[in-house]
């Protein structure tokens, strides 16, 4: 399952058992065996493979279909609006946040503007940054899809503006001219 004999991956397992054309207790046996670190996930997997398909063909009432709606109505008014962290911060803030972080303005002027592949930034960085902007690393992660791009400058071109292609987070720091030494510490995972 796996080259040069490494144990396979949980997915891995997971996916071999799910396809088994015998899916019954001898071949979970048989997996529990060979592979025990999984035992939780294959016994889950198993279950939910035997469960039985529940179709119900009968339409919905219409009274069943207006309690639905009202619950629906009821959790959308409940659940929490995420908002933008990037949003909500001033250009003093953004100086600020520059400050806080001793990066240059435009390496926080990429960042705010999502032009940095958020893979790229460290999670260590990730965390001075939504510390700096009073947010979590959750709602920056969040907000951060190319559906909350934002065209912040004003200037005159002949063309219309388009969204740029995403950057590493080091080649920011490079065009930024973030000397080597501190590239390498605001690149670093651990302090």
């Amino acid at each position: 399952m796996s080259p040069g004999g490494e144990r396979p991956s949980r997915e891995a397992v997971l996916d071999a058992f799910a396809v088994e054309s015998e899916p019954g207790r001898s071949t979970l046996e048989r997996y529990l065996r060979l592979y025990p670190e999984y035992a939780g996930a294959l016994i889950d997997l198993s279950r939910e493979l035997s469960r039985e398909a529940y179709e119900d063909a009968a339409p919905l009432s219409a009274a069943d279909q207006a309690l639905i709606d009202a619950a629906w109505s009821q959790h959308a008014k409940a659940a929490p609006v995420a908002a933008d962290p990037f949003a909500a911060l001033t250009v003093d803030d953004w100086r600020a946040v520059a400050q806080r972080l001793d990066v240059p303005r435009q390496v926080v002027t990429a960042l705010r503007e999502r032009r940095v592949s958020l893979v790229s930034i460290p999670r260590r960085f990730l965390a001075m940054l939504a510390e700096a902007m009073r947010s979590s690393v959750a709602q920056l992660e969040s907000s951060w899809g190319s559906a909350h791009l934002v065209v912040a400058r004003s200037y005159k071109a002949d063309s219309k503006p388009a969204a740029g292609e995403q950057v590493t987070f080091e080649q920011v720091l490079i065009d930024a001219g973030v000397p080597a030494e501190k590239r390498a510490r605001l690149l670093a995972e651990a302090d």
